[in-house]
């Protein structure tokens, strides 16, 4: 079978600032939430490597680029570091960042690719977490001001801008799960900086609107579809309503739709946690919607009703259900994440259903494997079949969405080169093209090559 996508798919991949551009000794860049951690707790992060340590873009970016090129990209989403284009967060724009940024969209748009510019993955400046980071009604204001520099300084050569990449990521992993800083478990808090960022990403796409940009906004979210032990159960189907409101609704609505989840909304009454807002923060964020949605999915989430007892300590959101552990899941070992390779399609199916088949693309889908110099030939080339045979797979159920009539208009991978991956540095790799650390070679992987006739024929068989 042969899969024909849409004229003028979107094929490419993506990065972020923060995973990329590393630091040189006179660096001029702010500090940001994980500069700070790797300096004062650098035991947590893989082999030691930091956020200075990177793929070294800023005098990388031509190789980088060029790879990208060859492969055939036509567009290419990567973020702008909030500290370092604005060091304290808020105030004087550094010129230097400014002056990089510009070089590297010129770069871009020389090569044929479209810059998509995201304006947050994860990074809040330093100066700004000192005073409460998301917790902090301020920020919300500091973030507005930060897109409207960036919209002024880069919306000529810019034409498809993201608020945020998976919002949900600075929730459950700073105030949750303590994978990010600063690694506290608080679910009081955890709903005060969701809401924050959502309200943020309304305010900056009303900057956005107000702006003389021309172009889409939108969000990258990671969804994660929840499935139901037994569908015809009620008490698991409930469960699994309620993971979806706290994982996935919870941005999705507001995003897409104004509003907020009626389910999530109900117990966070329930347990006095309802965050701090206003009539004006709700008008903002339900006449703010997206143009434009991300979508990065990776994984499915697989619950059934609450067996096991409440965790006594702290709230939490496995207090409403009990994760299920499908016997016939098949792993990726390095990542110990499912691979279910519908879950792509039937998250494109419920936007069709559900969210009134608002333009979208697939902005992160992609496998991590460790040691992969293991796989290198002779040519020094990395024979990276697994993941040739995973995005087949993936992009067999995106061609079966959009012949059943969603708006899916293109596929990006995660990443195109390798990158650093916060606490877990880089011990797995995803990118089509590989970086030997030691000398900053690219090389484009056989997924690389793959993916260049993938794109020449828009499709595969």
């Amino acid at each position: 079978m042969t899969h024909h996508f849409p004229t003028d798919f979107w094929w490419g991949a993506a990065a972020s600032g923060p995973q990329t551009e590393g630091r040189s000794p006179n660096d001029s860049k702010g500090a940001s939430i994980w500069d700070h951690w790797f300096k004062t707790n650098p035991e947590k992060f893989y082999q030691g490597q930091g956020p200075g340590q990177t793929t070294q873009v800023m005098t990388h970016y031509q190789e980088d680029l060029q790879c990208m090129e060859e492969i055939g990209f036509n567009s290419f989403r990567t973020s702008i570091q909030w500290s370092r284009l604005i060091p304290e967060g808020r105030g004087a724009v550094d010129q230097e960042a400014v002056a990089f940024y510009h070089r590297y969209f010129d770069e871009l748009l020389a090569r044929g690719i479209q810059p998509f510019v995201n304006l947050y993955h994860f990074d809040m400046p330093m100066a700004l977490q000192n005073q409460g980071g998301w917790l902090n009604r301020e920020t919300v204001t500091a973030f507005a001001e930060y897109a409207q520099v960036c919209f002024d300084l880069f919306g000529e050569k810019v034409s498809h801008w993201f608020t945020q990449n998976e919002p949900i990521v600075p929730v459950e992993m700073g105030y949750l799960y303590q994978q990010h800083y600063p690694a506290v478990v608080d679910l009081s808090m955890a709903v005060q900086v969701g809401y924050h960022e959502a309200l943020a990403s309304a305010r900056a796409i009303q900057k956005f609107r107000r702006s003389a940009c021309t172009g889409k906004i939108g969000i990258i979210l990671n969804l994660t579809p929840t499935y139901p032990k037994d569908p015809q159960n009620p008490a698991d189907q409930e469960a699994a309503v309620i993971a979806d409101a706290f994982f996935n609704r919870s941005f999705l609505d507001p995003a897409v739709k104004g509003t907020f989840p009626q389910e999530l909304v109900e117990i966070i009454d329930d347990l006095g946690m309802r965050p701090n807002t206003t009539e004006t923060d709700l008008a903002v964020i339900r006449t703010n919607t997206v143009d434009l949605l991300g979508v990065n999915y990776y994984q499915p989430r697989r619950v059934q009703q609450k067996q096991s007892p409440k965790n006594g300590q702290h709230p939490m959101p496995e207090d409403y259900f009990d994760v299920y552990d499908w016997p016939d899941k098949k792993i990726n070992p390095y990542r110990g994440w499912e691979i279910y390779e519908k879950g792509i399609y039937d998250t494109l199916i419920n936007l069709r259903d559900n969210y009134d088949n608002i333009p979208c693309f697939i902005s992160e889908n992609g496998m991590g494997v460790e040691n992969e110099g293991r796989f290198k030939n002779e040519a020094g080339i990395i024979e990276d079949d697994y993941r040739i045979q995973f995005i087949k797979d993936h992009l067999a159920y995106v061609h079966q969405a959009i012949e059943e009539g969603c708006h899916c208009l293109g596929y990006h991978m995660w990443a195109a080169t390798d990158n650093w991956s916060w606490l877990n540095a880089f011990k797995n790799r995803y990118g089509f093209i590989s970086i030997d650390l030691d000398t900053q070679q690219r090389t484009i992987k056989r997924s690389g090559y793959w993916f260049k006739e993938v794109i020449r024929e828009n499709g595969f068989s």
